[in-house]
C-alpha cells in the first residue's frame, strides 16, 4: 500500500475510484463538486437523488461511470454537519472509504476530503491513519484458499490525499503511528501459545534493535533482589519463566521530560486459584496483555518520530496459572516498597504485576507515570465496550491525557478516586487485600494502585473494554484493536511543548 499526498486536483484525478467526504451542509452542490457533476453527466447529482444521500455521518453511496471517464467508480461518504467535523470525523470518514474501495476491486483510490481545523498536515495524517488501520487484516492463523490468496477482495494499492501535496511528512507520521497500533493489534490478537512472556520480551527486543533503543530484561533472580513479591506471587505458577521489561527511549539531545509508561502483561490469566469459570470469558484471556501492548507499539512509534522527551517503557509480563506452587488465596505478599498485600482473590493478579511495576517507575526519577491495564470487569460495567476508564489525582496529568485520547480519538472516561472505598481493602492481617466489595471494584482497584505511587504524577487507565472488538466499526476490524497507542504517542509528542 502506498499514499500519495498528490497536488492533482479532484477535477484531474484518474484512476479506479474517487470518493468524496461530503458533509451535509456541502448540499446542494456547488463549486467544484458542481463542476465534477457536469463533467460525468449529472450522475454525481443523480446518485445523491437516488439514495438520498444527505450527507449523515458514517452514510455512503457509489456507481460506477460511464466509458471516457478519468475513473471507473464515483463515491460519496457522509461527514455529518460541518461544525461537528473533528479529526476523528476525518479519520473514520477515510476508514469507511478505503473499505468502500476494497470491496469495489479498486486498486487505485482518490480520497478527496475537507480541511479539518483548517490544517493540511493534520487532515493528511487522519485520512492516511483512517485507511491504514482499515486496510490492516491479520491473516496469520488462516491457511490459504485454493488460490492462494487469504481474502477474496482484491487489495487497494496506491491512496492519492487530493489537493494535499507536500504533505509528506505527515504520512511518515501517520505511518509511524499505525505501525504501533498494528503491532499491538497482532500482540492482543495471538494467542497465549504464541504471545508468551518470553515473545513480549523478544517483541522489545526487536525495537530496540530496530531502533537503538536501550532494554534491560529482568530474570526472577534479578526481580527477587528488588523485593518484588507482588509480582513473583503471580508469576510462580506458571512454567514459563517471568519476563520484566524495561525498554528505554532517550532522545539525541537534553529530554525536556522523562516519563514512564506500564503495560500490564499477563499473557494468560486462568484466574489462578480462584479460576475463572463456565461464562466467566477465560477463552479470551489472551488479550490481558492489552496494556503491555499498547505500550510496545507505543514505543514503536515513539522510536520512529524521535520526540525530545525520554520515555520508559516497562512490562512485568508473566502468566496466571494454576500448579503446586500457585499463591493460594490468604497468602500474603510483600510488595518491592515493603507493603504487605493478603491475596483474597487470585484472579485479581494484574494489579499484584503492576504494584512491583509502579515502584520501579517511581524509582527512575520521571515526571509522570501513566499505566495501562485490562484490569476489571467492574470498569467494563460501568462504561461499557468502547470507553475506557481514567483515574488520577494530578489535575494536569489527567487534562493532557484527556486532551491526547481526544486528539487520538480514543474514549476515555474519568472515574473518581473515592479515597472512603479503601475501607473495603483493609485487612486484619496485612497493610491491605488485593479485592475489596463488588461495588465499584474499578475504583477499589485503582486505589490498590494508588498504595504503590508516593509524590509522582500519575494516571491509571482502565482499558479492559477497548482492546477488543468482536466487529468491524469505525477504523477497527474484529479482533485486537491497538486501543491506548494513539493517546500515548499524542500524550509524549506534547511534552515537548
Amino acid at each position: 500500500m502506498e499514499f500519495h499526498a498528490s497536488n492533482t486536483p479532484l477535477l484531474d484525478w484518474s484512476g479506479d475510484a474517487l470518493i468524496i467526504g461530503l458533509s451535509e451542509d456541502a448540499l446542494p452542490l456547488s463549486g467544484t463538486l458542481a463542476e465534477l457533476n457536469s463533467r460525468v453527466s449529472g450522475l454525481l447529482q443523480d446518485l445523491i437523488d437516488d439514495v438520498e444521500f444527505t450527507g449523515k455521518d458514517g452514510a455512503t453511496a457509489i456507481t460506477r461511470v460511464g466509458s471516457g471517464a478519468r475513473f471507473r467508480k464515483l463515491g460519496l461518504v457522509g461527514l455529518g454537519a460541518s461544525s461537528a467535523m473533528t479529526a476523528d470525523t476525518l479519520r473514520r470518514a477515510a476508514a469507511t472509504a478505503a473499505r468502500l474501495a476494497k470491496k469495489e476491486k479498486s486498486a487505485s483510490l482518490g480520497l478527496s476530503m475537507p480541511l479539518v481545523q483548517n490544517d493540511p498536515a493534520l487532515t493528511t495524517q487522519v485520512l492516511a491513519e483512517g485507511v491504514s488501520l482499515a486496510l490492516h487484516q491479520d491473516n496469520r492463523f488462516k491457511s490459504e484458499d485454493k488460490n492462494g490468496k487469504k481474502n477474496g477482495k482484491a487489495p487497494v494499492e496506491h491512496i492519492h490525499l487530493l489537493d494535499l501535496a507536500g504533505q509528506e511528512s505527515s504520512l511518515q507520521t501517520a505511518q509511524a503511528i499505525c505501525d504501533g497500533v498494528i503491532l499491538a493489534r497482532e500482540l492482543v490478537s495471538a494467542p497465549a501459545n504464541v504471545v508468551t512472556p518470553e515473545a513480549l520480551a523478544q517483541t522489545a527486543q526487536d525495537i530496540a534493535t530496530a531502533h537503538g533503543l536501550e532494554l534491560e530484561i529482568l530474570e526472577q533472580a534479578d526481580c527477587e533482589a528488588l523485593g518484588m513479591g507482588a509480582y513473583l506471587g503471580v508469576a510462580k505458577a506458571s512454567d514459563l519463566p517471568a519476563k520484566f521489561i524495561h525498554l528505554t527511549y532517550k532522545p539525541a539531545g537534553t529530554p525536556a521530560r522523562k516519563l514512564a509508561i506500564i503495560g500490564k502483561g499477563l499473557t494468560f490469566d486462568s484466574g489462578g486459584l480462584n479460576i475463572k469459570g463456565a461464562g466467566s470469558g477465560i477463552e479470551m484471556m489472551k488479550i490481558d496483555m492489552g496494556g503491555a501492548a499498547a505500550m510496545l507499539g507505543a514505543a514503536k512509534a515513539i522510536a520512529q518520530l524521535k520526540p525530545n522527551t525520554e520515555v520508559h517503557f516497562i512490562s512485568a509480563a508473566a502468566e496466571n496459572m494454576i500448579s503446586g506452587r500457585a499463591m493460594r488465596p490468604g497468602d500474603i505478599l510483600t510488595a518491592s516498597n515493603g507493603k504487605t498485600i493478603e491475596v483474597n482473590n487470585t484472579d485479581a493478579e494484574g494489579r499484584l504485576t503492576l504494584a512491583d511495576a509502579l515502584v520501579f517507575a517511581e524509582k527512575l526519577g520521571v515526571d509522570a507515570i501513566v499505566d495501562l491495564a485490562t484490569l476489571t470487569g467492574a470498569c467494563i460495567i460501568a462504561l461499557g465496550d468502547d470507553i475506557a476508564g481514567l483515574f488520577s489525582e494530578n489535575e494536569e496529568l489527567a487534562g493532557a491525557i484527556a486532551a491526547a485520547a481526544e486528539a487520538a480519538g480514543e474514549k476515555f472516561w474519568r472515574l473518581p478516586m473515592e479515597e472512603k472505598y479503601f475501607d473495603g481493602l483493609k485487612s486484619i492481617v496485612a497493610d491491605m487485600k488485593n479485592t475489596g466489595p463488588r461495588p465499584g471494584g474499578s475504583i477499589t482497584a485503582a486505589l490498590f494502585l494508588k498504595q504503590f505511587v508516593t509524590s509522582t504524577p500519575w494516571v491509571h487507565l482502565d482499558v479492559a473494554g477497548p482492546v477488543w472488538t468482536e466487529k468491524e466499526s469505525g477504523y477497527n476490524n474484529p479482533g485486537g484493536t491497538g486501543f491506548g497507542v494513539r493517546t500515548l504517542v499524542h500524550w509524549v509528542l506534547r511534552q515537548e511543548a
